[in-house]
């Protein structure tokens, strides 16, 4: 099982009662721009919660594609579903 397949489930939903980020302002976590100061703001919330795998699992599950997730912007997922995508095609 690749990191990918761990990734592809949705996490029961009691997770996001213990998110770091319950309770904060969600255009903190949807910025304009990925390279704000928001989104670093965001990510450093992120790096201390402790259900960050369930929501990052969250996002590729439901194929979140704007905001940070589990310390991820959308073109960080995006990023990390290439190459994976592409790991399993050359592994064949």
């Amino acid at each position: 099982m690749t990191p990918f397949d761990q990734l592809m489930w949705e996490p029961e939903e009691g997770w996001r009662q213990d998110a770091a980020c319950l309770g904060a302002e969600a255009d903190l976590f949807f910025p304009v721009s990925e390279e704000s100061d928001e989104t670093a703001r965001a990510k450093s919330i992120c790096e201390v919660c402790p259900v960050r795998d369930e929501c990052l699992q969250y996002a590729f599950s439901t194929k979140q594609t704007e905001g940070v997730w589990g310390g991820m912007t959308g073109s960080e997922r995006r990023r990390f579903v290439r190459r994976e995508r592409e790991k399993r095609r050359r592994a064949g």
